[in-house]
C-alpha cells in the first residue's frame, strides 16, 4: 500500500491517454451504429472504495531502505446495497479515491500467475476478521495481545509476502508474530466460486427459437431475472427449459430467452441479481488503476450480472464475448455462430472464420497497464465493444527498481501514518494527489496522438447475407 510516485503517475497517466486515445478513435469510426460498451467482468459485485479503516503500522524494506506504510483492512460500499472488507495484494500500486471495484475470477488479475494465490485464501479463511476472535486468534498464533488494528496489521503483512513477495514486517511485536505464523502455517485453498455470474454471457440463434441455456452460479439461495425493456416490446420473454416464463432461478438454473416466431432480427438483455455475502478471497480490480484488493469480509450485498441475446431470421447469428486471461497477457474473444452462414471477423489484422454452430476463442495480446478497445460488427447492425485496461501483474513483479519515498504520500493506500490511527475515516486515505497533474498531462498528449488502439471489425458480407 506504497505510492511510488514517478511509476504510479506514469502509470496512471498512460492509462489515462489511451483511453482517452481509444474514445477518440471510437468516435471517428464507428458509424451510425451506437456501441454497446461491456466490461469484460461477467458479474458479482461492484463497489466503491472507501479507504483504509482498521490499520497499524508496517515497514517495508526495498533496495536497502526502509519505509513505513499503514497495514490492514479497506472498507468499500457495494452498489445498490451492502458492504465489504478487502487487503491488498498489489503493494506498490498506488489506491485511487473512491476508485471503482469490480469482483473478478484469480484469471484476471495478478493472482492467476501466482502460484501463493490460495496461500492468500488460507490466510483470509484462518485470520482477522473471519477470525473475530482474538483472544482465540492469539493464543493459536502465540502472539500475545491483539487488537483489531494489531491482528489486521498482521494479517495484511503475511499477504504482502505471498501476493508481492514483499520483504515486510509488521511495526507491533504481536502483529508481526501473527504475520510470521499465518506464512509459515498458510496452506494453498482452492479459488472461490463468483457471487453471481452468468454462461455463457452472450447467446444467438433464430427468432422462433428459445435461445440459450444461460447457467446461473451463484451462492445465493435464489436470484431474480429480469428482461431489458427492448426484450418486453418485442415480445421476449425468459423462460425455463420446459417454456414456462420465469422471474428467478438458484444456482445451476438454466435460462432461455423465448424469442417469437416472425421477430424483427433483434436483440435482447437479462439482468440477474441476488443479496448474498460475496465469498472471501474473491479478487476486486478497478480499471482506474488502483490496487488489486482481496476479500476478507462482507455483509448482505447486492450482487447482479446480464447476458445478451442475439438473433435473425438467417445468415451468420454471433453471440460474443470477453474475458482477460491474465496468464497468456490478453484478453479472450469467444465468439459463437448459431446462424445458417459462416461469420468473419478481423482481429489485430488477422481474419478468423466461425462456421455455422461452431464456437471460438481468440486471444488478443495486451501489453501490461494498456488500455485496450474492441469492436466486433455483425450482420443486421450486430455490434459489441470491450474495454478496459489489462492490469496482470503486481508493480513489483513488474521490474519496478522504484523505492517508497521516505514518506507515505496521500496516494498510498495507509495515507499518513503520522494522524489518527483510530480506524476512522481519513480524508486522504486512498487518494491520489498525482490525478490533476496526470489528467493535465493526458489532455495534452491526446492532442498529440499515440497510443495503443484495436477495433475488430467483421469483413464485409457478400450479398444476400
Amino acid at each position: 500500500m506504497i505510492s511510488v510516485r514517478r511509476r504510479g503517475a506514469a502509470r496512471l497517466a498512460a492509462a489515462v491517454l489511451a483511453s482517452g486515445l481509444v474514445a477518440a478513435g471510437a468516435i471517428a469510426t464507428a458509424g451510425t451504429a451506437a456501441a454497446d460498451d461491456v466490461p469484460p467482468g461477467q458479474g458479482g459485485a461492484t463497489a466503491t472504495l472507501d479507504g483504509l479503516k482498521t490499520f497499524d503500522k508496517a515497514i517495508i524494506h526495498d533496495n536497502g531502505k526502509d519505509q513505513q506504510v499503514g497495514a490492514g483492512l479497506f472498507e468499500m460500499s457495494v452498489d445498490n446495497g451492502g458492504s465489504i472488507q478487502t487487503y491488498c495484494i498489489d503493494l506498490h500500486n498506488p489506491t485511487q479515491s473512491k476508485a471503482k471495484y469490480e469482483e473478478k475470477s484469480w484469471a484476471e488479475t495478478s493472482l492467476a500467475n501466482n502460484p501463493n494465490a490460495g496461500k492468500i485464501n488460507w490466510v483470509l479463511q484462518n485470520s482477522y476478521p473471519q477470525v473475530n476472535d482474538l483472544g482465540a486468534l492469539a493464543k493459536t498464533a502465540g502472539t500475545g495481545p491483539l487488537t483489531e488494528k494489531t491482528a489486521a496489521a498482521g494479517t495484511q503483512v503475511a499477504i504482502w509476502r505471498f501476493s508481492d513477495n514483499a520483504k515486510v514486517d509488521a511495526a507491533d511485536p504481536q502483529a508481526e508474530k501473527l504475520a510470521d505464523y499465518l506464512e509459515k502455517s498458510a496452506q494453498n485453498l482452492q479459488e472461490p466460486k463468483a457471487s453471481l455470474s452468468l454462461d455463457p454471457p452472450a447467446v444467438s440463434g433464430k427468432a422462433g427459437e428459445r435461445l440459450g441455456p444461460v447457467k446461473v452460479h451463484t451462492n445465493a439461495d435464489s436470484v431474480t431475472l429480469a428482461p431489458g425493456t427492448e426484450s418486453a416490446g418485442g415480445g421476449v420473454k425468459l423462460v425455463d427449459k420446459s417454456g414456462k416464463t420465469i422471474t428467478s432461478a438458484a444456482d445451476g438454473g438454466e435460462v432461455y430467452f423465448d424469442v417469437p416466431e416472425g421477430a424483427s432480427d433483434g436483440s435482447a438483455t437479462l439482468t440477474a441479481q441476488a443479496a448474498t455475502k460475496v465469498p472471501v478471497g474473491r479478487a476486486f480490480a478497478s480499471a482506474t488503476k488502483s490496487q488489486t484488493q482481496i476479500l476478507a469480509g462482507s455483509s448482505e450485498s447486492t450482487v447482479s450480472a446480464t447476458a445478451t441475446a442475439n438473433w435473425a431470421k438467417k445468415g451468420a447469428v454471433p453471440a460474443v464475448s470477453a474475458e482477460k486471461d491474465c496468464a497468456k497477457g490478453g484478453v479472450d474473444i469467444t465468439a459463437t455462430n448459431k446462424g445458417d452462414e459462416a461469420f468473419t471477423f478481423e482481429l489485430l489484422g488477422q481474419k478468423y472464420t466461425v462456421e455455422a454452430g461452431q464456437s471460438k476463442t481468440v486471444t488478443a495480446p495486451v501489453k501490461e497497464d494498456e488500455s485496450y478497445k474492441f469492436t466486433i460488427t455483425g450482420p443486421n447492425g450486430f455490434e459489441k465493444t470491450f474495454s478496459g485496461v489489462l492490469d496482470c501483474k503486481t508493480t513489483s513483479s513488474g521490474g519496478s527498481s522504484d523505492t517508497p519515498s521516505s514518506q507515505p504520500s496521500p496516494a498510498s493506500a495507509g495515507g499518513s501514518t503520522g494522524g489518527d490511527t483510530s480506524g476512522g475515516d481519513l480524508a486522504e486515505t486512498g487518494s491520489s494527489s498525482n490525478t490533476p497533474m496526470i489528467a493535465g498531462i493526458a489532455v495534452a498528449l491526446v492532442v498529440v496522438g499515440g497510443g495503443a488502439i484495436f477495433f475488430v471489425r467483421k469483413k464485409k458480407a457478400p450479398a444476400g447475407e
